[in-house]
């Protein structure tokens, strides 16, 4: 199925290494990176599902400039609401809102996905391929504020309102930070090291498939 395939076979963030751009430059504190993160799955999601309605009608010459321009008008729309409704959260994000137009993973998933499937297909793989960079947008932003801050949740009152303030785990002593993993360096470190992570799993799964595919076809004495 599309939307599992985009959470961890298929991954954007780990396999395509689509979305770099706000995974290194807002994923500095956990909220950051799941507000992006969810910012971006809704606009990926209805974008897939704009795309799909659309195929059929859109002359294949001009897809491309169609498909970005259903984009960007999600995009605005979603900036709009969360200007409107989320609006701490949309001044911390800033520019990288409306930067969402140039994500490679939209405009990817539209061609290679969207424009050949159905709406239903193209909905669910919108949301699994978001979730799976969301999934991996909070790895990072979590691994990044523990280290650089020593804390878990900054800044979650910004999308939660101010009842949220004690929610902060302050998990280690701030003498004990690393300030370079606040930094975008900070983010290509955390970032190998998760990619590595994943292909060390997936290597292991694949010997142990491939252990119990020889231990079948070999016949019992």
């Amino acid at each position: 199925m599309s939307m599992i395939r985009g959470l961890w076979r298929e991954n954007a963030a780990l396999v395509q290494l689509l979305g770099l751009c706000p995974m290194l430059a807002i994923s500095n504190t956990l909220v950051n990176a799941v507000c992006m993160g969810l910012a971006t799955t809704l606009v990926l999601a209805f974008s897939n599902l704009a795309v799909s309605l659309v195929r059929n009608k859109v002359p294949h010459e001009i897809r491309i400039p169609v498909f970005v321009l259903l984009i960007a008008v999600l995009v605005t729309i979603i900036q709009l609401l969360m200007n409107a409704y989320a609006h701490p959260v949309y001044v911390v994000l800033g520019i990288f809102v409306p930067l969402i137009v140039t994500n490679c993973l939209l405009l990817g998933r539209a061609e290679a996905f969207a424009a050949r499937h159905s709406p239903g297909a193209a909905l669910l793989d919108g949301i699994g391929m978001g979730l799976g960079l969301t999934f991996v947008l909070a790895l990072v932003g979590a691994a990044r504020e523990l280290l650089g801050n020593g804390t878990l949740f900054a800044n979650i009152h910004l999308a939660l309102g101010a009842q949220a303030k004690d929610w902060v785990w302050q998990v280690f002593p701030s003498k004990f930070a690393l300030p370079i993993a606040a930094l975008p360096a900070g983010g290509f470190i955390v970032l190998a090291l998760l990619i590595a992570l994943k292909n060390a799993l997936d290597a292991k799964g694949q010997r142990g498939a491939t252990a119990d595919a020889e231990h079948i076809a070999v016949p019992s004495a």
